[in-house]
């Protein structure tokens, strides 16, 4: 792993080179088994594969071999893309977007199966020669077509495609591929027209990437999509009921919906559908210079596994996987409000608060602070990171975000600074620290407690 000190150790990154969408998180023979974007050769995106990880415990990841590379003179020539992997009758199969030398923003579907598919490993996997769909449905006028994604509905097995249109309207396309070789399109799923969608997300896409579509315990669907504005913009979700259209295919009646993450440095969430709850996982982007990155020799890293559900009002639920407590030291390092305490690298610390209450995080030389406001009376949390900016063109101004702000779960590992507010809503932000921050906590005002674990490495529990 890269000694560069703003490196996260405890969430999925592999030790160098360039990391972005996660792929394909699957549940087989007792592991998860998580893919994701990656150059091996450079922190930059180019010559994409897929990397792959597996865990028994979704705490502690073992890295494996590369499982997708693009095949000279294949469709995957110019990369293989996101998209998702399934069970398909006893064997593991990726299901993702090829691109080509010549592609314009027009993926095709391709296919690879595991080799072995009994090897818990799934370590070798074997392309198929020729895609299974060689591109979007003529007629539509489609710019913009990639990254697949299969559930089940109504015994069948349906997929999802992102996709543009030439009048900037953003699309997800669907298909029947209850036999992964043979997809017949079924139509436009949803589009940026539908009332709901224009109210949540308004113009601010031109195309829909990443779509992932699960149920929920309640029978609610979400839509989870990614914005493209011609670069990655917002992610979003839809909440809603999945029907039977009336021509055979489905038809998603959108009710409400709003930001997946309020933070400026997630993107591309996958989603793992288990028969009691729905993991996700997100990418989060370098936010400094490309010179420090190409210095660190590695770019990216995926979000801790989030554990996503319904309220009655159709709002998300989200939180930390539980497992993740397994990374926990056995004795807190702070477990009461205090005066200044240095903070590990890595940490998992949850806040709660009476009234109006400030945590210090970090400060800078300069005496600026990163801090963290809970104030339940106004019902806001702000993010103020101050003196530490972002070289994104989305800038450092502070997030406020709207909720009750009793309790804030705050996940920090290296540069990845995820909060969790009241399980309502999230930031993900990046943060590097330079060599003469101070990182310290603080707790100034009405906090009701404080208590903090470092992160360490542990046998699994």
């Amino acid at each position: 792993m890269s000694h560069d000190p703003n490196a996260p150790r405890f969430r999925v990154r592999p030790p160098a080179g360039w990391v972005n969408d996660p792929n394909g998180p699957f549940r087989w023979r007792d592991r998860y088994h998580l893919f994701h974007q990656h150059n091996p050769e450079a922190p930059v995106h180019a010559n994409v594969h897929w990397g792959h990880v597996s865990s028994p415990d979704l705490a502690h990841w073992e890295h494996h071999p590369i499982a997708l590379t693009p095949t000279p003179g294949g469709p995957d020539e110019a990369g293989c893309w996101s998209g998702c992997v399934v069970d398909d009758d006893g064997v593991p199969t990726a299901v993702y977007t090829g691109v080509d030398r010549h592609h314009t923003g027009l993926g095709t579907i391709c296919l690879a199966r595991a080799v072995v598919p009994d090897d818990e490993t799934l370590t070798d996997w074997k392309p198929l020669p020729a895609p299974v769909l060689p591109g979007p449905p003529a007629g539509l006028d489609v710019t913009m077509f990639r990254d697949p994604f299969v559930f089940r509905s109504g015994g069948r097995r349906w997929a999802v495609v992102g996709a543009g249109h030439a009048d900037g309207t953003p699309s997800v396309l669907l298909y029947d591929c209850d036999e992964l070789t043979d997809w017949r399109f079924a139509g436009v799923l949803l589009d940026g027209n539908d009332p709901v969608a224009a109210d949540v997300f308004g113009d601010k896409a031109v195309g829909w990437e990443c779509p992932q579509l699960f149920a929920t315990a309640g029978g609610e669907w979400v839509l989870v999509l990614s914005l493209w504005d011609g670069h990655p913009c917002h992610t979003g979700y839809l909440t809603g009921r999945l029907h039977p259209s009336a021509d055979g295919g489905l038809s998603f009646e959108a009710r409400t919906g709003g930001l997946l993450d309020h933070g400026r440095d997630f993107y591309a969430p996958a989603v793992l559908q288990e028969p009691d709850r729905a993991l996700m996982w997100g990418w989060s982007w370098e936010a400094r210079e490309q010179s420090e990155v190409d210095g660190a020799g590695w770019a990216g890293v995926l979000t801790a596994p989030r554990v996503v559900d319904t309220r009655p009002d159709g709002t998300l639920r989200v939180v930390p996987a539980p497992e993740l407590e397994l990374l926990r030291a056995p004795e807190p390092f702070v477990s009461a409000p205090r005066g200044p305490l240095p903070l590990p690298r890595s940490y998992d610390m949850t806040v709660t608060a009476r009234g109006r209450t400030t945590v210090r995080l970090l400060r800078s030389a300069s005496g600026a602070e990163l801090t963290v406001v809970l104030d339940p009376d106004e019902g806001t949390v702000t993010l103020d990171r101050g003196d530490w900016p972002r070289s994104r063109p989305d800038g450092s101004a502070p997030i406020v975000v709207r909720a009750p702000a009793e309790e804030v779960r705050v996940l920090v590992d290296g540069s990845l600074v995820e909060l969790f507010v009241d399980d309502r809503v999230t930031v993900t932000e990046r943060v590097y620290r330079r060599p003469d921050d101070v990182a310290e906590l603080e707790v100034t005002g009405l906090a009701g407690g404080v208590t903090g674990w470092e992160l360490i490495t542990r046998t699994a529990e």
